[in-house]
């Protein structure tokens, strides 16, 4: 997989910007905090010399707080989430969003700073995830796409209201509608739905092919800041349908998919309202070529590589 880090290295790089991962290296001009550090003494020697420090932020954690978790992964969640508004307020010289959503719940929980800020979204490899290149599309029935890092019972209601979207497509449509599932499941679960596709961990670079071979990405993640499988999807020429919930609703507008009210309260993790995803879901798979080309301008226009290491480049340097 190629990271965040390793797509802004070489973006840097081509613009002539050497990298280091050596916070005491005395050349550097600014260092991008990706989330947090534990090198805290490092970071505060490089502030203290006058190093100028970006923080790139997405959200934070929250799912601990509402459904059962072990003590130590519970303190370890919160533990972190003090670390990040720290160097967020005290270290940090300029902030990176990946998201208006982001912004927005850091400020609320956290308070507005009087620092330099910048929404700045994740970037795609818009000639490696495209909607030209090789698939299986099924033309005998509908498939929808289910993407997660991973999936166990105690994060399974994703998984669980894509079965909902799919039982409830099968009697709205004539063709079959087929989900498929990529990413680490736990064997019980697999076990339990023998009715579901499961693709297990899929190498990165036979994601496009994946995301070309549906007619639809359903995203479960609830609050996400810029969740990569949406931009990714796009890019591929696959229509997203989602849950107005996070960031999806500034991801995906006009034609490259639909996002539909939740309809209760996602941050308590309350069951959502699933007959409007039902709905704008169906009217994708009976329209997809529209849909398709939408999907991928949207991700032409606004989820580049280019903007993102030029938006980078501007915080940390400009």
């Amino acid at each position: 997989m190629v990271s965040f880090q390793a797509r802004l290295a070489s973006g840097l790089e081509k613009r002539g910007i050497s990298t280091s991962f050596d916070l005491d290296d005395p050349s550097l001009a600014a260092i991008l905090v990706i989330g947090g550090t534990r090198r805290l003494p490092s970071l505060i020697h490089a502030h203290q010399r006058g190093v100028r420090i970006v923080q790139r932020l997405n959200g934070m954690n929250w799912l601990h707080r509402h459904q059962p978790t072990p003590l130590k992964r519970f303190l370890t969640a919160e533990v972190n989430n003090a670390l990040l508004a720290m160097i967020r307020r005290l270290l940090a010289d300029r902030i990176a969003y990946q998201s208006q959503f982001s912004q927005s719940w850091w400020e609320r929980v956290y308070g507005k700073l009087d620092k330099p800020q910048q929404v700045i979204y994740n970037g795609v490899d818009l000639d490696t995830f495209t909607d030209q290149g090789s698939h299986q599309r099924p033309t005998d029935h509908f498939r929808v796409l289910l993407v997660e890092g991973h999936l166990d019972q105690t994060n399974r209601q994703g998984l669980d209201q894509a079965i909902d979207l799919v039982e409830g497509l099968r009697s709205r449509v004539s063709l079959p509608v087929e989900l498929v599932v990529a990413g680490d499941v736990t064997p019980a679960l697999q076990n339990a739905r023998p009715d579901v596709t499961w693709k297990g961990v899929v190498r990165r670079d036979d994601i496009p092919a994946l995301d070309r071979s549906a007619h639809l990405l359903y995203s479960a993640d609830l609050n996400a800041a810029c969740p990569n499988s949406v931009i990714e999807a796009l890019a591929c020429g696959l229509p997203v349908v989602a849950f107005d919930t996070g960031a999806l609703a500034e991801l995906v507008t006009g034609k490259a998919g639909q996002i539909v009210p939740y309809g209760s309260n996602h941050w308590i993790l309350e069951p959502p309202v699933l007959p409007p995803l039902i709905e704008v879901a169906q009217a994708i798979l009976l329209d997809n070529p529209a849909y398709r080309p939408a999907a991928r301008q949207q991700a032409v226009e606004k989820f580049g590589l280019d903007p993102m290491v030029d938006g980078y480049l501007n915080i940390l340097l400009g």
